[in-house]
């Protein structure tokens, strides 16, 4: 359950500390006050999408922090797994939003959203305006089926799914096959031809073309490296007066005057390394001009194997990395196409023995969800009838369609409210009020069943008065026997059934804010006065007083 929660620099909120109640917690407020802010930001301490228009105007970012008591959820592995420090009942999570990103954390440890979605579907469920709308429709339906369904049909369905995966990746490559076996002879002989073209040049590295252009320009400047070379060598070990026999003499001064003063010894050492440096330069200079040599007919070899090298990156890419890489699409795309009909015939089989497969699998997780369909009907029905609806009929519709991600089974969810009417798809017969009801019917039977702490309803009370606010009242505050439950109400009678009563009120002076407080005694018994009459008198505080009993 939902402990505490601290928010600072949230929207219009500065810093806010709040406490829950472990039953039922209320929220209300004057309209446009701003009673969906707390809910909102418990939904992106949670890993719901925020972007920098929730920081406060003019600061650099905005903290939500979370503190949860765990009594129902083994969480060891999983905070094993992902390195958080496990440290009892208590966890804190937190949120915090800047201008460039945000960041989540469990315990002080960085996690990602995606584990942050997962680690929600433990603890929370919120239930508001936006996802009435999604239960309305009946591609949904199943999904909701499946939901309450899943300690028995999960393991069947993930099964079913994977198989499924499996026959789609394989449909695909069939599908890709058959494309390929499909070419002309003329567009197959092309393909060979332009593999053998690539084969036949026997290129040996993508850089062949530039260490032959490196070779070319050496052979086309023999003359020019012959004289550089040789004259350099010359000069350092050539006839007399060449650099290396000035060395040899320096050498020789330098080794009498180091018997004068030792401490020449390092300089003399130093020369010594130098004059076998420039030695092995000058061995290096004579060496390389002795070995180069006019040879015309290397020159027209290299230029001619410049010339094809070109001609292919020309066509295949612009470079040798990329003719070699188109290569080897060409070469699987031709030996796809040589052993395609093989493969399809191979291929088609496997492909009938999965969906075989998965009809049997698909066959299993219908007869499972009907046998669930017919229990949860009866438990909404069972609901309903205590939310004001006495003459309702709820049935959930099966008929069969091709094979999908769901198996083989359309679901949808029909609904009577009166006695004279057939059943009808639901978005087609239920008025706002009678939405709302079927919606807490639905949340409260699935909350109990998904064993989480944390159910929040934002406004699920629209559209009903009267007896009904007092029955919808009732099943709420006995949910909350088994729960905690966060609640936005205008309902007086709703209102009074609280735990812990929030009071959002919105300020506006040199500048916009919202608060939260906690009411309590008379500021509480106003609040409920003020939801029964829209203003506080004497008959609504009396009535107010009733209410609280």
């Amino acid at each position: 359950m939902l402990s505490k929660i601290f928010i600072k620099n949230y929207i219009l909120i500065d810093e806010l500390e709040l406490e829950f109640a472990e039953g039922l917690n209320i929220i209300t407020g004057e309209t446009g006050a701003g009673k969906s802010i707390l809910i909102n930001a418990i939904d992106i301490a949670f890993g719901a999408k925020a972007g920098r228009e929730v920081i406060k105007t003019g600061k650099d970012k905005a903290v939500i922090e979370l503190t949860l008591i765990n009594k129902k959820q083994n969480l060891t592995e999983l905070f094993s797994e992902h390195g958080i420090d496990d440290s009892g009942e208590e966890i804190i999570i937190s949120r915090e939003i800047t201008p460039s990103g945000s960041r989540s954390r469990v315990n002080g440890c960085l996690v990602n959203q995606e584990f942050m979605k997962n680690f929600r579907e433990l603890f929370l469920d919120i239930h508001s305006q936006h996802q009435t709308y999604s239960f309305l429709q009946p591609k949904y339906h199943i999904t909701l089926l499946d939901s309450y369904a899943k300690h028995t049909c999960g393991e069947l369905l993930e099964a079913y799914r994977n198989e499924y995966a499996k026959y789609k990746d394989l449909t695909a490559k069939l599908e890709e096959l058959k494309n390929s076996a499909d070419k002309t002879e003329e567009q197959i002989e092309f393909l060979k031809f332009q593999v053998n073209e690539i084969d036949e040049a026997q290129i040996k590295s993508d850089k062949e073309d530039e260490e032959l252009n490196n070779e070319l320009s050496v052979l086309e400047n023999v003359e020019k490296l012959k004289d550089l070379t040789g004259s350099s060598y010359w000069t350092i070990s050539g006839d007399d007066g060449a650099v290396m026999d000035a060395l040899l003499q320096i050498k020789m001064n330098l080794s009498k005057a180091c018997m004068m003063d030792s401490s020449l010894e390092e300089t003399e050492k130093e020369l010594i390394d130098s004059i076998e440096t420039l030695k092995n330069v000058s061995h290096s200079l004579r060496e390389y001009s002795n070995s180069l040599d006019n040879d015309e007919e290397k020159i027209n070899s290299i230029q001619e194997r410049l010339f094809l090298l070109d001609k292919l990156k020309r066509k295949y890419g612009g470079s040798l990395e990329k003719v070699i890489q188109q290569g080897e699409v060409l070469r699987k795309e031709l030996e796809g196409i040589e052993f395609s009909t093989q493969n399809i015939e191979e291929l088609e089989e496997e492909i009938s023995l999965l969906y075989k497969k998965l009809q049997v699998i698909a066959e299993e997780i219908s007869k499972e969800r009907k046998n669930y369909a017919a229990v949860l009907s009866s438990l909404i029905v069972e609901k309903l009838e205590k939310l004001e609806l006495p003459k309702v009929r709820f049935e959930i519709d099966f008929k069969p369609c091709e094979l999908g991600i769901n198996g083989c089974d359309k679901v949808e969810f029909l609904i009577s409210t009166n006695i004279s009417e057939g059943l009808k798809p639901l978005a087609k017969v239920a008025s706002g009020g009678e939405i709302s009801r079927v919606m807490l019917a639905i949340k409260t039977i699935f909350a109990q069943s998904d064993n989480i702490d944390t159910v929040i309803f934002d406004e699920i009370d629209t559209g009903i008065s009267g007896k009904t606010s007092q029955s919808v009242a009732d099943e709420v505050k006995e949910l909350s026997q088994f729960m905690q439950v966060i609640m936005i109400t205008h309902q007086a009678i709703i209102a009074s059934k609280s735990d812990r009563h929030f009071y959002v009120r919105k300020t506006q002076d040199d500048k916009t804010s919202v608060d939260i407080s906690i009411l309590t005694g008379d500021a509480k018994l106003k609040a409920i006065a003020e939801l029964a009459g829209g203003e506080i008198t004497d008959e609504s505080l009396k009535f107010a007083q009733t209410l609280m009993g």
